[in-house]
């Protein structure tokens, strides 16, 4: 069990960034156990990455604004811009169903359209500035914590929505409840010794991914890692704006 887990703990990190994790030819990533540890640790995940790019900004604190901007860059690129690549698809998803065409073929396509990468580059561009922003403002526990909370809130999004994909249903299969409670209980306790004030923004964060999955998937008609993807961008890059105001 405890090798599941570490395994489940290992597939989270080279799944959900670019750190670079190695495993045996004889390690089944593919045991329940292992997919569901996978989940549980996502907002672990989430934890270290944030931990990173604030880390890398107290290094760069000498050089004010353009630190703040490189370390906001950092903490995209240890995700490999992957929720970032899922707005691109979404975007392009949307305006293909608009334009007759089967949504579902053209997210899985590799290639891009124009309107997927002028809303993947916008989007960046506000994430970068919002991280920014917090770092100059000190605000690096309420970063970390909102790092906690879209990872979480995709936890929801897992239990909630059938997928139009057969790894995301997988995972939605092995996420049995005590995983996802203990999940929940242990980083909304992280969460909550971070700031005072986690609970009420971690509501916060679970409506908007509602919100932003549901809207996402009544253009579409359907929900896949992409949509799951593309809402962790919009409840942080939301939750940035709620914090930076």
């Amino acid at each position: 069990m405890l090798k599941n887990i570490y395994l489940g703990l290992k597939f989270s990190l080279s799944y959900f960034s670019v750190l670079p994790i190695s495993f045996k030819e004889s390690d089944n990533l593919s045991d329940k156990e292992v997919l569901a540890s996978m989940l549980f640790f996502i907002p672990f995940v989430g934890i270290v990455l944030a931990i990173g790019a604030v880390a890398l900004f107290f290094f760069l604190n000498s050089l004010s604004w353009f630190g703040a901007l490189i370390s906001a860059t950092f903490y995209m690129m240890l995700y490999g811009f992957l929720h970032t690549e899922a707005i691109i698809d979404v975007a392009d998803a949307i305006y293909a169903k608009h334009s007759g065409k089967d949504a579902y073929e053209i997210i899985k396509e590799p290639t891009v359209g124009a309107m997927g990468v002028l809303y993947g580059t916008s989007l960046m561009i506000i994430k970068i500035i919002g991280i920014s922003y917090l770092f100059m403002k000190g605000y690096f526990l309420e970063f970390i914590a909102i790092a906690i909370i879209s990872r979480l809130s995709l936890l929801l999004l897992f239990k909630i929505y059938k997928f139009r994909s057969s790894f995301a249903t997988i995972l939605k299969k092995s996420l049995t409840r005590p995983y996802l409670f203990s999940s929940f209980a242990l980083f909304s306790s992280v969460g909550y010794l971070l700031i005072s004030n986690f609970m009420l923004l971690l509501l916060i964060g679970l409506l908007l991914a509602l919100l932003i999955s549901f809207t996402i998937k009544s253009k579409i008609g359907f929900v896949n890692g992409d949509v799951l993807g593309a809402t962790l961008e919009g409840v942080e890059i939301l939750l940035f704006i709620g914090i930076s105001l």
